[in-house]
């Protein structure tokens, strides 16, 4: 089976996120917009093509306050650079489901190299349009000072207000497109 195009549903998928806060708690959000293109055999990824782009300006923590901090020149500094990027480079089978996926990830103005796990969930006929559908789901971390995403409080008792690994989950149902 050859590479086809992919339409994802963004009513069924999700970008999420967590960050220690104060050495000993996690703080969850989400990007609320995201695009993203996919070329792919479901039978074999390891030909597949993936490109993301991410609204930083719809990042939600569920705090206002936070969500326009975060926006900020502090940390994403959404002024000037308004998406997050990634652009598979190279996608390798790990097990029957399981695939390493490596591109070039773009957060802040800067570009590395960065690998990430996805699980192919599995492939259905959606009861509502007739389409072929399939669920992937991805995971990784990164580190956000190695984007220059550096800012951060002391705290009195040791440590810092921001841990430095933001870990990430993206669920997505996508339909083959026509």
């Amino acid at each position: 089976m050859a590479n086809s195009k992919w339409a994802v549903d963004y009513a069924h998928s999700s970008i999420d996120f967590t960050v220690k806060h104060m050495m000993i708690s996690k703080v969850k959000g989400s990007f609320q917009k995201f695009e993203a293109d996919i070329e792919a055999d479901p039978q074999d990824l390891t030909s597949a093509a993936v490109s993301f782009t991410i609204d930083v300006s719809s990042i939600d923590t569920k705090n206002t306050d936070r969500d326009n901090h975060l926006r900020s020149a502090d940390f994403f500094d959404a002024e000037n650079y308004p998406n997050i990027t990634f652009l598979s480079t190279s996608v390798t089978k790990v097990d029957d489901d399981e695939y390493e996926i490596t591109g070039n990830l773009t957060i802040h103005g800067v570009t590395k190299e960065e690998t990430f796990n996805v699980t192919f969930e599995g492939i259905s006929k959606n009861p509502m349009t007739g389409a072929e559908t399939v669920g992937l789901s991805a995971e990784g971390k990164v580190k956000r000072s190695d984007y220059g995403l550096t800012w951060n409080a002391a705290l009195e008792t040791g440590g810092v207000l921001v841990g430095d690994d933001i870990k990430f989950t993206v669920e997505l149902e996508a339909s083959k497109a026509e």
